[in-house]
């Protein structure tokens, strides 16, 4: 699953720089490959080098900038924290680029990708991959946001990131507490504090109504693998946003082979229509 990915061995590092959103918060961000600027937003648990084996796929065809959302990596994280901030922090990433980019958001880190078109933020083409949006029966746990920040200020951190797994995710009780021996979990808990960021990113996990209001186009990917309720979202999203495209490919839960998305992808952001 996207969110538990950690930084893979030979991972390729170009020049680090710093956009400085709107209330004065550095965010890290580096670029790497020729062609057009591509940005990437992370989900949850992943800093700019967490999706470093699509990003290898694009550089081939895009120049790939990735960045550390507020609170991770490299980037600062001023107080209190707000979703606009988050939104901010993409528009100064953009604007620091200085030409029309191309974004493409991960898991939560699509819903925000979304919300930042709907607000505005300049951008040539937008693909998500499965926000995990939830239907109309099937909920998360009421408070689940509340009760992520006080578990994180409360320095409860495996707490935190146990909530998040279960609920959010919908991991079993029982893998999650096989996960706790894994090298895994040690970097997912190093995240806990922006888990509570992605909690308010999804708001009561339904599809945003202001998503209506895009303009730019979007496609939506979703793995043949993942859950019915990550499908579903696909297809709800893809229904909200005017003229979106929606397409499912051969995966895994969560996920799709980078040498089969970067292509999908590529497809897309060069499609004229």
């Amino acid at each position: 699953m996207t969110c538990f990915l950690s930084v893979p061995s030979g991972t390729m590092v170009g020049m680090i720089h710093t956009a400085r959103s709107a209330d004065g918060t550095p965010i890290a961000f580096e670029r790497r490959g020729e062609g057009q600027a591509l940005v990437v937003v992370a989900g949850a648990g992943n800093d700019r080098h967490g999706d470093e084996p699509l990003v290898a796929e694009l550089t081939a065809e895009f120049s790939v900038v990735t960045y550390d959302r507020r609170g991770r990596g490299g980037s600062g994280d001023t107080a209190p924290y707000a979703v606009e901030r988050e939104i901010e922090d993409l528009a100064a990433v953009v604007a620091a680029l200085g030409e029309p980019v191309i974004v493409h958001g991960i898991s939560s880190g699509g819903a925000l990708a979304l919300l930042a078109a709907a607000a505005g933020v300049p951008m040539t083409r937008l693909s998500v991959f499965e926000p995990p949006y939830r239907g109309e029966t099937e909920e998360v746990p009421e408070g689940y946001a509340g009760e992520m920040r006080e578990l994180v200020a409360a320095d409860r951190w495996d707490d935190a990131v146990a909530l998040f797994t279960m609920s959010a995710v919908g991991t079993p009780a029982e893998a999650v507490a096989a996960a706790k021996a894994t090298p895994m979990w040690a970097e997912l808990r190093s995240f806990a504090p922006t888990l509570v960021y992605d909690a308010f990113v999804m708001r009561d996990a339904k599809v945003p109504g202001e998503l209506a209001s895009i303009e730019t186009p979007v496609l939506v990917v979703n793995s043949n693998g993942s859950t019915d309720w990550l499908k579903a979202a696909a297809l709800a999203t893809a229904k909200t946003v005017p003229g979106a495209r929606q397409v499912e490919l051969d995966g895994e839960f969560h996920s799709v082979r980078p040498e089969r998305l970067a292509p999908e992808l590529s497809a897309f952001y060069r499609d004229p229509r």
